[in-house]
């Protein structure tokens, strides 16, 4: 008791050492025992052995019934075979006992070039024999010629099964529509077969097979296997699947076996093997058996180790990270401490204490902070007046010089509200349609300024959002003043607006000519840094800056080259 006391009051590290040290100590009693690692190794490991083997022997197969296929054109075409097969009836009796002769020494030498030849035979209806490599009288047997013949309902590309017994021949011609002068054949050694496919599985009590499931033939090295259906079934699916090669643990009745198959494209057959899981896996299954009790003993461990560190360390870290997240709303509520003098204990009193310091903090330093941007934005805003002031006067003076009195009567009335509407500082942020007509009140004076050389489209939305004062009439003057001040020929201001992403953006780009790259570059440098800058700023400086006081840091002006030529200037405002 005294122990899980000074447990409780000691530090985080003690506690996940001792929770650890009590998962980890019953499991190294029982590890010693289990290596299911090397159980998969080991099965892996035989299996790819096992594959290899297969592969071996039919490559085996198919070289050397390659190399029967390759030779067998050359006995084919042999003269006296020839000679024999077409005049052997008008030929004298010794003639045809040499030439006879002759041919059976010729098929001894190919039924010795393998040991998987039992027998070469030459049928010959002319003659009405079949010709052997040693026995010299001998008939022709017309069910097996038919069967031997290329157009006979057996033949199967390349190999001929008739009788439980496995041929490759040839004729000669080889013309389909007329029956041949002769056939050459080569009778395969089933038994030889079956010796190769005994050597795959060795001593591992399995048994092999080679499975042609498009004419339904199949050679076993066990005559007495049972597994003839079902491996049926199985290369079925794998020849669905498209599987040429591979292995895979399969259930067989009541028995599980290890399967390895592979397809061979000379033999158009599959060589199946299969070894009993006992004698691939042996003693492993023990070692699986204890396996299972250590997963069983592991997962009760793991859960007593997980609820120790939610109850230890997930709970309370959750608690002060919930704690930051209200600090973060600036809801400052300080967290219940139930620790006693471990770690999470000294954090939840120092985060008390820093809740209590920003109370603070934030009490005395609040309206003072604010008092400063409201006389910060009033000094940005009071930049604008004096500018503009000389423009309108410089413009109505030449307008009474020329006694054009209409349009300087018309220049006083936009003079007045232009001027009644920076004047007014009851209202620092006021509704975007008033500073959208702010704007166009300035359009029309800059059109009795410059008539029609510029052509004007002001298309801007007005949805219901209140805006700083000032934000737009200061960009367009500036494409008017920096944009078409130096230009002699005739100039396009663009003024337009979309809404994106929550944001509300107002477009002014005109096709000024005196602007480059470098220009361009120092503006985007300015706006960027404008947070930097202490010095008095004007135009779009100054625009920038309050509207970044007003909305936050991720808005402002953004500027870049516009597709008329000139400067385009993006106004991000934030939708609230």
């Amino acid at each position: 008791m005294k122990l899980l006391f000074r447990l409780k009051d000691s530090s985080i590290f003690m506690k996940m050492m001792a929770v650890f040290l009590s998962v980890l100590l019953p499991l190294m009693m029982i590890t010693w025992l289990i290596n299911e690692r090397g159980a998969s190794s080991i099965q892996t490991e035989i299996s790819r052995s096992t594959l290899n083997t297969a592969s071996f022997y039919l490559d085996s197969l198919d070289k050397e019934v390659d190399r029967i296929s390759q030779y067998l054109p050359n006995y084919v075409t042999d003269s006296d075979l020839m000679e024999l097969a077409a005049i052997g009836t008008d030929m004298t009796y010794y003639e045809r006992a040499q030439s006879i002769t002759m041919i059976q020494k010729r098929l001894d030498l190919m039924k010795n070039s393998s040991p998987f030849i039992r027998e070469a035979k030459a049928y010959v209806p002319k003659i009405g024999r079949t010709l052997l490599s040693v026995k010299y009288e001998t008939s022709i047997d017309e069910e097996e010629y038919a069967a031997m013949q290329h157009g006979g309902p057996n033949y199967s590309e390349p190999f001929i099964y008739w009788k439980d017994r496995l041929f490759l021949t040839m004729s000669y011609p080889t013309n389909t529509f007329k029956s041949p002068l002769y056939v050459v054949g080569v009778e395969l050694s089933v038994n030889k077969i079956k010796e190769a496919l005994q050597q795959i599985t060795g001593t591992l009590s399995g048994e092999s097979m080679l499975m042609n499931m498009e004419r339904g033939w199949e050679i076993r090295s066990n005559d007495d296997s049972e597994l003839s259906n079902s491996l049926q079934s199985f290369i079925q699916h794998k020849q669905v699947a498209g599987a040429k090669q591979g292995y895979d643990m399969v259930r067989f009745g009541s028995k599980r076996y290890l399967t390895v198959f592979k397809y061979s494209e000379v033999w158009k057959t599959y060589l199946i093997a299969c070894i009993p899981e006992s004698a691939v896996l042996g003693p492993i299954h023990t070692y699986r058996q204890w396996f299972l009790w250590a997963c069983a003993l592991a997962v009760v461990a793991g859960t007593f180790f997980s609820y120790s560190l939610i109850k230890l360390m997930y709970r309370p870290l959750m608690r002060l990270i919930h704690g930051f997240k209200r600090v973060q709303k600036l809801e400052l509520i300080p967290v219940s401490i139930d620790r006693r003098h471990d770690e999470f204990g000294y954090l939840y009193q120092a985060f008390n204490d820093t809740v209590h310091s920003l109370k603070t903090l934030i009490e005395q330093n609040y309206e003072q902070q604010i008092r400063s941007q409201r006389s910060e934005l009033k000094r940005l805003q009071s930049q604008i007046n004096p500018h503009f002031l000389y423009n309108c006067f410089f413009v109505l003076c030449r307008l009474i010089k020329s006694e054009n009195k209409d349009k300087a009567y018309q220049f006083c009335l936009y003079i007045g509200e232009y001027f009644q509407f920076i004047t007014r500082d009851d209202e620092d942020v006021i509704p975007l349609a008033l500073e959208a007509k702010h704007s166009r009140t300035y359009l029309d004076m800059q059109t009795i300024c410059y008539g029609d050389r510029i052509r004007v489209r002001f298309d801007v939305e007005e949805p219901p959002l209140r805006v700083p004062r000032l934000i737009l009439q200061p960009i367009i003057e500036n494409a008017y003043k920096h944009g078409f001040g130096a230009m002699a020929g005739p100039g396009e201001l663009a003024v337009t607006s979309c809404m994106d992403e929550g944001r509300f953006t107002i477009c002014v780009e005109d096709n000024g000519n005196n602007l480059d790259d470098d220009k361009l570059k120092q503006l985007s440098c300015k706006l960027v840094h404008s947070a930097d800058r202490l010095e008095e700023t004007t135009g779009l400086l100054n625009v920038h800056r309050r509207i970044q006081l007003h909305y936050g840091a991720d808005y402002g002006l953004e500027a870049s080259r516009s597709k008329l030529g000139g400067l385009k200037v993006l106004i991000h405002l934030g939708v609230e």
